[in-house]
């Protein structure tokens, strides 16, 4: 009992709940991600991320572990893919162009929402609001945070990041069907490149950026709670 009590009191339960909101908001993001993939090509015509449950919000059907530790560890990463079959699109380049651009975007739409609602609960705070809401506002801000860098690292137009795709969608078909054959092995060369970190302080420049801009955006609850 003597040796629990010694472990509870030398235990960093602070840094153990922060962990567990980022691991949470890691989560969150990289489901939401995934599924709007599955969602847009659903809506253009794919039924194949929905045959295979992946028009889902459980976590444990997008996260890929790797992927996830890098978004905790780098702030950026990634989940497993959603499965499309872009013979069911009417366009296929286009298609798969906009099923591609659909997690990005969601991601930023996603940062949107947290901040805004962080504004919120900081004017509630600051009114008398009870003193649980600061977690909830550090878990929003690390939300923001991840999501932004999980939106823009997928950006990259770099095999098989969605970027990529949505950048394909531009090019000669010849082309285009030529880069899918060699797509598998992008990953590879991305993992070499992401261990070397030339691209960590670039792409935190960005997200930085972008956060930036979604907070002034997103201050308008706190502005009228606050007068």
């Amino acid at each position: 009992m003597g040796s629990f009590s010694d472990f509870a009191q030398n235990m960093d339960w602070a840094g153990l709940a922060d962990l567990l909101l980022q691991v949470a908001a890691v989560l969150l993001c990289l489901t939401v991600h995934e599924t709007c993939h599955g969602l847009a090509a659903y809506s253009l015509g794919d039924p194949t991320a929905k045959a295979q449950h992946r028009l889902s919000l459980n976590p444990l059907r997008h996260i890929d572990p790797f992927g996830a530790l890098m978004m905790i560890v780098a702030g950026f990463g990634w989940a497993k893919p959603v499965p499309v079959d872009m013979r069911y699109f009417k366009h296929p380049k286009t298609g798969m162009a906009v099923t591609a651009l659909a997690g990005p975007v969601s991601n930023l739409l996603l940062a949107y929402a947290a901040l805004t609602l962080r504004a919120a609960l900081i004017g509630a705070y600051y009114t008398g609001g009870p003193e649980g809401l600061g977690t909830a506002i550090d878990f929003l801000a690390m939300t923001a945070v991840l999501s932004v860098g999980l939106g823009l690292f997928n950006l990259i137009p770099f095999p098989p990041l969605d970027g990529s795709k949505v950048v394909e969608g531009f090019l000669p078909d010849r082309i285009y069907y030529g880069i899918l054959r060699y797509e598998r092995w992008g990953m590879l060369l991305l993992m070499a490149i992401l261990w070397t970190g030339i691209l960590s302080t670039p792409l935190a420049i960005a997200r930085d950026w972008v956060l930036d801009l979604l907070v002034k955006g997103s201050s308008w609850p706190l502005t009228l709670m606050l007068g």
